[in-house]
């Protein structure tokens, strides 16, 4: 039976260990202070994971042996791909398998987290073409020519598109986890991990890092937790009355505090991640247009392909058409 898990932390040969490791102890920390404080707390679900069950070589000379093949998880809400060294490029020509996995979460909708020249795994795989991307220093250069499509940030240690990061080095992978763990655990846990791990006043992660439009800071903390549950659950039936209740405000307070924050309604901000998801799998996907009309939260595939119209002046049908013809045209 396959697993699914909360968290995959990949292993690759010769990676730094520590864009790995630090992670890791990260999430255990605060799991660990979570349950402190409530003894009910759910069971931490993450898990190790490399092309098969060998042990890995990693470039300090610790062997680290994968919990779990690749081929043996059904599902992972998050994956985070290490930092390698040096030159990437002979590694991810080693490893086909996991490019074309990674292909594969990306229509499931799995979170995708790289480390430094980790970034190039995402590369290879074609998911960051026409979005923001970010990697180690000494590699800028080279990525550039390597991947001419990718909008490469070079002055932002964190960059996010969709549900794509990349983080420039290990001390930007941590600044990451603390924003995840925050997500999950909320702003207490978040800076019980931070003080415990960085002792250093750091800045704050939103201030090193590049977001889409979907995606600004603003300094509503309740509006930045109702786009974090949005986008966490666009996929399932969503009644703004119950968002607003769960945030404590009521219908009207809940639209204008986040048309304040974010220049949008709250609907419109669900249509948007939506159709951004649906985008991506008319582009990577084989789905048929009602599949991923209902994997994207629409129950209606007219609804779906009306508001879909509406927004891009074209239909899924269309679109798809169009984006596949481009992408076979770059890479004959």
């Amino acid at each position: 039976m396959k697993r699914r898990l909360g968290a995959t932390f990949m292993l690759v040969e010769d990676m730094l260990a520590t864009s790995i490791t630090l992670p890791i102890e990260m999430m255990n920390a605060a799991h660990s202070a979570a349950k402190g404080r409530d003894r009910r707390g759910a069971r931490l679900n993450i898990a190790s994971a490399a092309k098969t069950r060998d042990p890995v070589p990693t470039r300090s000379g610790f062997v680290l042996t994968p919990d779990l093949a690749i081929e043996e998880i059904g599902s992972t809400d998050m994956v985070i791909i290490p930092s390698l060294w040096r030159n990437p490029r002979p590694i991810m020509r080693r490893n086909p398998e996991i490019i074309e996995w990674l292909r594969h979460l990306n229509q499931q909708g799995s979170i995708l987290i790289a480390v430094g020249t980790g970034c190039c795994f995402l590369a290879e795989a074609g998911l960051l073409n026409g979005k923001a991307a970010t990697t180690h220093w000494h590699y800028f250069d080279q990525f550039q020519r390597d991947y001419p499509d990718v909008e490469l940030k070079r002055q932002y240690f964190i960059t996010q598109s969709g549900n794509i990061y990349c983080a420039a080095s290990v001390n930007a992978v941590a600044d990451l986890t603390v924003h995840f763990i925050h997500r999950t655990y909320g702003q207490e846990i978040a800076s019980h991990v931070q003080r415990n791990f960085s002792h250093e006043i750091r800045r704050p992660y939103e201030s090193t890092s590049y977001y889409d439009d979907k995606h600004r800071y603003h300094p509503d903390e309740d509006i930045v937790q109702a786009q974090i549950w949005l986008q966490d659950n666009c996929q399932k039936e969503v009644l703004l009355k119950s968002v607003a209740e769960k945030f404590d405000m009521s219908v009207r307070t809940f639209n204008r505090r986040f048309k304040n924050a974010t220049g949008k309604t709250p609907l419109q901000y669900l249509q948007e991640i939506r159709i951004d998801m649906a985008k991506d799998l008319l582009q990577t996907s084989n789905l048929s247009v009602s599949e991923i009309a209902y994997k994207v939260g629409y129950q209606d595939m007219g609804h779906f392909s009306s508001l879909f119209k509406k927004l891009l002046s074209t239909t899924p049908s269309d679109y798809r058409a169009t984006v596949r013809a481009k992408l076979f045209s770059a890479e004959t």
